[in-house]
């Protein structure tokens, strides 16, 4: 099963994102956003739904509850 950071890099590279562009569609840092993917850090409940929502899935994917992405 992939992990947070693995499912945000897979969202981010499905848009042609860069992390720096990601980022600051969500109101990150590019070095916060990276952390995530790295899995170094994990996001707060508040970042965790600017997420879910900038990427239009459940946090119950992103976080690996599920594998449906709504």
């Amino acid at each position: 099963m992939n992990g947070i950071g693995a499912k945000l890099k897979e969202l981010r590279l499905e848009r042609g994102l860069s992390q720096r562009q990601a980022s600051e569609a969500i109101g990150l840092t590019r070095n916060a956003f990276g952390n995530y993917e790295a899995e170094i850090r994990e996001p707060s409940l508040s970042v965790l739904k600017s997420i879910c929502d900038f990427f239009d899935v459940s946090a119950d994917y992103l976080i690996g509850r599920s594998e449906n992405f709504r």
